[in-house]
């Protein structure tokens, strides 16, 4: 697959890396250049957060390092091992659920992971990289392996590279790589005077 292939069709004009941007299953042997894995997560740290808590924290593990790599792949529930495991760098995205500055709770803290992960796929997307995000990991593990404190959840998993042809993978796998980007439309999740009333009527 190449990005062109899976290239968006926005009902109205956006910016091309948005449309370019997917997830894909099936990753190449291509390693992730210290330079764009640097960059990619420079981008994470300039996210906007509330009260600039900057709530996220990263652990990376790079498959050139390979017992480091075999322990986060280790991390994810066994469906996204399979795939995931072939990924070139592979990430945990933990939240800190409080404020530092009272140690109240930080209700938006997972909402400002999100947006750091948003810009990591952003500049992936502009180094010819691409980002699948997974909510399938093992918390536990992750807290056990790396030592996790009190206070951080870890929350996803990331993998990072260069698509590839799927080789070695189940062809229900390779399939879900090759099928059309769809998305609900914008009056079915953009609303004004009430609840599902459309903002921008077709």
């Amino acid at each position: 697959m190449t990005s062109s292939d899976k290239l968006a069709n926005p009902d109205v004009t956006i910016q091309p890396l948005l449309a370019e941007r997917w997830s894909p299953y099936a990753y190449s042997d291509r390693d992730v250049s210290e330079e764009d894995l640097r960059a990619i997560f420079e981008a994470a740290r300039w996210a906007p957060s509330s009260y600039n808590e900057q709530p996220w924290r990263y652990i990376v593990a790079r498959r050139s390092d390979g017992s480091a790599h075999s322990a986060m792949v280790g991390c994810l529930v066994e469906g996204n091992q399979v795939w995931a495991k072939h990924a070139p760098v592979l990430a945990i995205g933990v939240v800190m659920t409080a404020f530092r500055r009272n140690a109240k709770p930080n209700k938006a803290a997972q909402h400002d992971l999100g947006l750091a992960s948003g810009n990591i796929c952003v500049e992936a997307t502009a180094r010819g990289l691409f980002v699948h995000q997974m909510i399938g990991i093992v918390p536990e593990r992750v807290r056990e392996i790396y030592k996790v404190p009190e206070g951080a959840e870890p929350l996803t998993g990331l993998a990072i590279g260069y698509p590839g042809d799927g080789t070695g993978l189940d062809e229900q796998i390779v399939a879900r790589d090759r099928g059309a980007r769809t998305r609900m439309p914008a009056a079915e999740i953009v609303f004004a005077a009430s609840w599902g009333a459309p903002a921008f009527p077709r």
